[in-house]
This record gives structure tokens, sequence and C-alpha cells, in this order.
């Protein structure tokens, strides 16, 4: 025990040496997947996609001239706004600290100078900036080189989270990382270097990719089993195509859902609800969406392959029409609301198709009106939350504050237009075939329209989630009418 007390001195003193040492050694810290939680390339290119089309033709010559003019070309072209990118904050925290005790910080990145500039300058902390010109590229042993001319064999520390960072790590004074990949974490298992310290800034990745794929949003696919349900027709082949192609359309609408939050990584970063989204916020890298996606649609379409040829039309229909949305038509005023709609009327069309049970018009009309107030409740609650919160609209979807009462009357009247359908509906005779008691579907009538004007009155109050499928899944008085509705159906076809 005195041996022990005897050389804590000495320890601390020794501690203390090595902290003066480490503090004096330059702090070099990497961009992408390490200060940010994203790839800034990545999100550059596919904000080109968006904005910049045309000019996706010359990434090939490009890549053909090296990585590092790829960086400059599409930097010289596409602007990432610096202020909303997703910073590792317990990082962030620690070079705030280390400025203040008077340590030389660098940034050290692949990017290019011009972005790497940018983000420097927005921080205010670095010392400055060592970045990809347009004919190097700085990374592995590139970098490794220009830190050894110009802080000497081991005169630096480094900050990495990537493979590529192995030789800089190896050779850095002190070694740290930020969010390591699984590769660096392997080196780490391997002894190849110690790392001082780790800055993780990271959810669960199951639950990032469960996030990713929006699996709440597969509820709408349920309408898959509604011509089944309308026509009483619940044999058990029927009940497996169903299920099925619930699958199918589940798993493209996930791939669909991925696309869409790539190309809007940028965008969803300034919104103040979008930004958590996984990507937007680093939490998924997106060259994991792209390979997500694509293994969702493949899944999808060998799926539909059992199914009627009809099927797998709607399917492709369906992949087609959110694309084109994602890519452009979501920017046309009134059109994209139409859109929306038609997804879900194309939902029954697909369910139909898969099972072999024909929908009637009364149905058909029906859902196209009350999808049709559904997509521009979702619009209109974007609009209102907007103006409640003092900005202006910024999502380039096209519409402005001032159209608010009109999308209010337009959404209001498609509602009301559903319910008038479904009441000439149950005055035809033939409904009787279905329904034993079809005088008892006239309490639908009440639950509907209790149920619709309570989403706008809540909607123009800036209550409602901009997500009215969202608002339904987790609203108590909606599943409670919901579960009446289904009472009163059950009632209706009760002998």
């Amino acid at each position: 025990m005195l041996m022990i007390q005897a050389s804590t001195p000495i320890q601390s003193a020794a501690a203390k040496v090595e902290a003066s040492r480490a503090t004096a050694r330059p702090l070099c810290v990497d961009l992408d997947g390490t200060l940010v939680k994203c790839d800034t390339l990545i999100d550059t290119l596919l904000l080109m996609v968006r904005t910049h089309t045309r000019d996706l033709a010359l990434v090939p010559g490009w890549i053909a001239r090296g990585k590092a003019t790829l960086k400059r070309e599409v930097t010289a072209r596409i602007r990432l706004d610096v202020a909303t990118l997703p910073y590792n904050q317990p990082l962030l925290q620690y070079l705030e600290l280390e400025r203040g005790r008077g340590r030389r910080l660098y940034l050290a990145t692949g990017a290019d100078s011009a972005l790497a500039d940018r983000v420097a300058k927005y921080l205010g902390l670095f010392d400055g900036v060592l970045a990809s010109d347009g004919r190097t590229n700085l990374t592995g042993h590139n970098k490794l080189r220009s830190f050894e001319e110009r802080f000497g064999a081991g005169g630096f520390d480094y900050i990495g989270n990537a493979r590529p960072d192995v030789p800089l790590l190896c050779h850095a004074g002190t070694a740290m990382t930020a969010n390591p990949d699984a590769a660096l974490r392997r080196a780490i298992r391997a002894g190849k270097f110690v790392a001082a310290r780790q800055f993780i800034d990271r959810v669960s990745p199951l639950r990032a990719l469960q996030r990713a794929a929006r699996v709440h949003q597969w509820a709408k696919n349920v309408l898959m089993f509604v011509p089944l349900l309308l026509a009483h027709a619940l044999q058990p082949q029927r009940l497996f195509e169903a299920v099925l192609a619930f699958v199918c359309f589940s798993l493209c609408a996930s791939s669909t859902y991925i696309v869409n939050d790539l190309l809007d990584i940028e965008a969803d970063r300034k919104h103040p609800r979008k930004r958590r989204r996984p990507f937007a916020a680093g939490d998924l890298q997106a060259k994991t969406g792209v390979l997500l996606s694509a293994g969702l649609l493949v899944a999808a379409l060998g799926l539909a392959a059992f199914l009627p040829g009809r099927f797998m039309l709607c399917l492709v229909a369906y992949l087609v029409t959110t694309l084109s949305y994602s890519l452009y038509l979501k920017r046309v005023v009134l059109v994209d609301v139409v859109l929306l709609s038609g997804l879900y009327t194309l939902r029954l069309l697909a369910g139909s198709a898969a099972t072999g049970v024909a929908i009637s018009p009364w149905l058909a009309g029906f859902s196209v009106f009350l999808f049709l107030s559904l997509a521009i409740v979702k619009r209109f609650a974007e609009l209102q939350n907007i103006r409640a919160a003092g900005q202006v609209p910024s999502n380039g979807r096209g519409y402005l504050l001032s159209d608010i009462e009109q999308m209010r009357s337009f959404g209001t009247s498609s509602a009301y237009a559903s319910i008038v359908v479904f009441s000439l509906y149950i005055s035809q005779g033939d409904v009787a075939g279905l329904y034993p008691h079809p005088q008892r579907l006239w309490l639908m009538t009440p639950i509907m329209i209790l149920w619709v004007s309570r989403v706008w009155l809540l909607a123009s109050r800036g209550e409602l989630d901009e997500d009215p499928v969202i608002f339904a899944l987790t609203d108590r008085m909606s599943l409670l009418l919901g579960a009446t509705a289904v009472c009163v159906l059950l009632v209706a076809a009760i002998h």
C-alpha cells in the first residue's frame, strides 16, 4: 500500500507531462464520417441528381481523371449548406474544449478544399485546412505524407473513422476515432493502434434501418385487403395472395421511400422534423441507402413473380409513379396531391389484380375523393405549420402560404364528396346481396363525417401531424372510430 501511495505523484506527474505534450501536438480531424456523420461527396452527388441532372453525363469523365478531379468538379457545381450538416456533437464539444486550451486544430479531409474551407469558416475552430485540391486526393497515405511534411513524423494527433484512416492513426502521437466503421473496429481489435478516445454519436443501426424503411407506412398497404373484405371473399388462397401482394408493395414502398429520402437529404436537413430522418441526420450512410433500396426492390419484384401478371403491372406502375414523384412531380402544384391520391387507389387495384376480386365503381369513386382529401390535408398541414413558425415555404413544393384557404376548400370538398359517394352506394339495391341489413350501413356516415371533420379541424388548428397516416395510427379517437366502423360492418353483415 505504501508503494502505491509513493508512486502516485510520479504517475500523476508523468500523466501531466504526456498531457502537455499531447496539447503541444496539433490535432488533425477528418471531415467525412468523423466531424460530420455523412459522406459529403455522396451527398453532393445526390443533390446533383436533383438539381443538375444533365451534368451527370460528365461524371464518368471526371472519375477517369481521378477522384480529386471528381470532387473538384462536383463541388464547383453543387454547394452544400454547411450549417445544416449532421455534425458529431460529442466531437464538436471536445474540439471547442481543446481550442479553448490553446491547442492548434486542423481540418484534414479528402473532401475538396472549397467545401472544407466553408466548413472551417462556419465552425471557426481550425487554424488551417488540409484538403484535396483537384489534383491530389488527400486520403490514406497521401494525407500521411502531407502531415509528416508539415508536422514531422508522429508530430500530430489524429481523429478518423474509416479504413483509409488506419495509416494516420498508426503514426499519430495520439489516435482517436469517431463513429468508427466495421473495418476500423477490426483494425483496433487486431491491435494495429490504440484508440485513446472514441466520439460516438449515432443511434442503433437496426432502429435507423427501420425508420429509413418507414415500416409504419406499410399500414397504407392494408388497402390490398379491401376488395376481399368488401366482396366477402375470404378464401384461404385469396388471403394468401393478398398477403403476398401486401409484402410486395411494402418492400417496394420502402425502396422508394429510401430513394426519396436520399434525394431530399439537403432539404430535409433544413426541416425542423425531417432533419431527424436517418440519412439527413447521418445515422445511415447514403451508400447504405442505395444498397438497401436496390435489395428491397429486387425482393419485391421477385415475390411479385408468384402473382398474376396484372399485379406485376400495378407494382411497376406504382414504382414508376413514385420515382417520378420523387424526382420531379412532387414539386408541381396540385399534380403532387392528385398523384398521391392515385397511389392509394392503385393499391386497391393491385389487391384486386392479385386476388382476382373485382372492385366496384363505387369503391373506386369513394377512394379517389377520400384519398385526395388526405393528400391535400398533408400539404395543408405543412403550410399551416410553416406559417405558425413564422417561416416561408422552402421545400420546393411550389405552394405559397396564401394557398392555405384554397387548399382547405379543395380538401374539405373532396372529403365530403367521398361520403356522398358512399351514401349513394348503400342506397343501391345490389348492396343487399352482400349485406343482409344494408340499412344499418347508414350508421357509417356519421362516423365518417366525424372523422374527416376532426382531421380538418385539427389541421386548421395546427395540431395535425403532417402525415395523416401517422395521425390515424396514433390518435385514440381515430382508432375508436375505426373500431366502431368495423362493428357497424359486422352488424350489417350478420344474418
